[in-house]
């Protein structure tokens, strides 16, 4: 490098890029997660914002302008501003669990999401599961009071809660896109990775279903491994990447989800709920409730009759 006359080199200009931003979501106007029952009539609603409905849980009738829909666990629909929507938990339905949030957002993109239901893979439920976690970080409760928008930030919220949880959303946004456009380009050759990555959600989606269809048994790894022909440490990899925690501890999270629903149903009392979910006494099934759920099981019963009836 050359210096000038006092043998200093000379200054470096450098170039500030402009990162792009295709869209933005700078204001929330409502977190909610409903824990419906059987019977459960929303009469409807529109306005001039975007809505998000996500199935945790269960099954659920969405009505979107004149069109209705059943949307299954997993599924997602995007209510653009304008639309009215309502929501009914029929009488043959599984009571849904269902994520609703509204915002603000004003790029064009968003048109990507009218009139769709999108079926979320592992991935985009994790970031979804982010995204809660945040909101449930970020804003003070009640979460399952339809009529109450108003959102009240947690005074012990952890350093950038709602940003972090801004960020979930855009990404999750982003990503949902990006999906829609490569689908729409199916004679474009996917790239190996791309492969691969669609063939280890298969996979995680594949351990999954196995798990959903034996919530009654006490299952293991072996098991696991057994049934579907991986060796442990490459399921376990496999399984974390996808979901982000094990195979076994994800199990125990769907008898707990199944054990919620069933109570919300009643149909069955606490002990044949326990041993329905593979566990040997009610002991072990109140403690692993409790520890998931913060309640008792006798506790979240009463809860979701007081929800129902109010």
């Amino acid at each position: 490098m050359q210096t000038d006359m006092k043998g200093r080199e000379p200054k470096v200009e450098f170039t500030r890029h402009t990162l792009k931003e295709m869209l933005a979501v700078r204001k929330l106007i409502s977190f909610h997660y409903f824990e419906f029952a059987k019977g459960y009539v929303f009469e409807g609603e529109q306005h001039d914002f975007w809505e998000l409905l996500y199935v945790d849980k269960g099954t659920v009738e969405v009505r979107a302008d004149e069109q209705t829909h059943q949307l299954e666990q997993g599924m997602i629909i995007f209510h653009k501003p304008g639309e009215f929507h309502t929501v009914k938990v029929g009488s043959q339905h599984k009571p849904p669990n269902l994520f609703v949030l509204s915002f603000e957002c004003a790029s064009p993109c968003m048109e990507s999401f009218e009139n769709r239901i999108l079926q979320l893979g592992t991935k985009d439920r994790n970031l979804l599961s982010l995204l809660m976690q945040e909101g449930f970080y970020s804003f003070e409760p009640p979460y399952d009071k339809s009529d109450i928008h108003e959102l009240v930030t947690r005074e012990d919220a952890p350093f950038a809660s709602e940003q972090a949880m801004r960020n979930y959303l855009e990404i999750l946004l982003v990503q949902l896109i990006r999906q829609q456009e490569d689908a729409d380009r199916q004679s474009a050759r996917k790239p190996a990775s791309f492969q691969t990555e669609k063939a280890e959600q298969r996979t995680a989606d594949r351990i999954i279903s196995f798990m959903r269809g034996h919530l009654g048994e006490q299952l293991t790894l072996d098991r696991l491994c057994k049934e579907l022909h991986l060796g442990k440490s490459r399921l376990k990899e496999v399984f974390h990447a996808q979901a982000g925690i094990g195979p076994m501890d994800y199990f125990k999270q769907l008898k707990i989800e199944e054990a919620k629903t069933m109570i919300r149903e009643h149909q069955y009392n606490m002990t044949e709920i326990a041993a329905m979910l593979g566990y040997s006494s009610i002991h072990y099934f109140s403690r692993d409730f409790k520890k998931a759920t913060g309640m008792s099981p006798s506790d979240y019963a009463r809860t979701a009759k007081a929800r129902a009836q109010g």
